[in-house]
């Protein structure tokens, strides 16, 4: 039991930060504004599969158990690939990356670090937090300490949260905040925020969305014993657009955008809810917002473009 949970807490902890978003990954040139990918839509799809079964077990929509299983038949299909010589860019060996990043052993590891590699050197503006993260899973499998700080396990189901061991030594803060990591003392916060109430189980307990957003607008953000980061309340907002509660999802993905108006991600989510609700013209407006807080947001590039066809094609 103690192998198996903590395994699941560092796949639960591998999720990228901006998770639930459209499966496209253009490439950042002009091609993707004119809709042309030269990315592998097989990998593209395999990554969005990867991702979905993930918030699916977390949410305990689909067991733990058929996960591993898929991700070994994805692994073995990306080797092919791999072999193949059928990954060409950077969001191909990204995406390739994150499946070997599921994997069970050093090998597995080693291509995750091996593809990320291969992703910054073809587009050295790439997020790089999987390769911090695929190094540090690699030393932890060696029975190594981690160096950057990426990976969280829990001992037993009722246990609390933690930061698996670190060498605090190996990387500066600089070189983690370079990678897309937390400082390590943003990584102690963030070990006491996995520790707190997550809003969509007290949703589930009966809490109304208007007890909710004055929760989010009136407890204090360091001291709460709720979830009330930026992250949080987006996957929040997510878990209600599976619901198919779309007025509600609106509302808090509206409410993100009040309390991190700086974040170009909450943005990003609002736009992408509105696009679902089929309100175009508002959807535009928060994808450009999104744009123009992160000039490098390619998927709000391709969202808007697909907002100009369909208006297009409707009037």
């Amino acid at each position: 039991m103690f192998i198996s949970v903590k395994r699941i807490l560092l796949l639960i902890m591998s999720l990228t930060v901006v998770c639930c978003k459209k499966s496209s990954n253009s490439a950042p040139n002009d091609i993707a504004l004119n809709k042309v990918t030269t990315d592998n839509l097989e990998l593209i799809n395999m990554y969005s599969d990867d991702q979905s079964e993930r918030r699916k077990a977390i949410d305990g929509e689909l067991e733990w158990k058929i996960v591993g299983e898929n991700d070994r038949i994805r692994e073995s299909r990306v080797l092919e690939m791999v072999d193949s010589n059928l990954l060409k860019t950077s969001n191909d060996y990204k995406n390739a990356a994150m499946i070997f990043h599921h994997g069970v052993d050093t090998t597995s590891s080693f291509m995750t670090i091996k593809m990320m590699k291969k992703a910054v050197e073809l587009d050295p503006n790439i997020n790089k937090w999987l390769l911090a993260a695929g190094i540090d899973r690699h030393l932890i499998k060696k029975g190594e300490p981690q160096i950057y700080g990426t990976q969280y396990v829990q001992d037993s189901p009722d246990a609390p949260i933690y930061l698996d061991k670190i060498d605090t030594t190996k990387v500066t803060d600089q070189e983690r905040i370079e990678y897309g990591v937390e400082t390590l003392a943003q990584q102690k916060l963030k070990e006491k925020r996995l520790n707190r109430i997550n809003l969509y189980d007290i949703y589930k307990e009966g809490k109304s969305i208007n007890d909710i957003i004055k929760i989010c607008k009136t407890e204090d953000f360091n001291n709460s014993k709720y979830n009330l980061s930026e992250e949080d309340i987006n996957r929040f907002g997510y878990q209600l657009v599976t619901l198919e509660k779309l007025n509600e999802a609106l509302s808090i993905f509206e409410l993100n955008t009040e309390l991190f108006p700086n974040e170009f991600n909450t943005f990003d989510s609002l736009g992408e809810c509105l696009f679902i609700m089929g309100d175009l013209n508002k959807s535009k407006i928060a994808y450009e917002k999104s744009l123009e807080l992160n000039p490098h947001n390619f998927n709000a590039k391709d969202y808007i473009y697909d907002i100009k066809e369909k208006i297009n094609e409707n009037s």
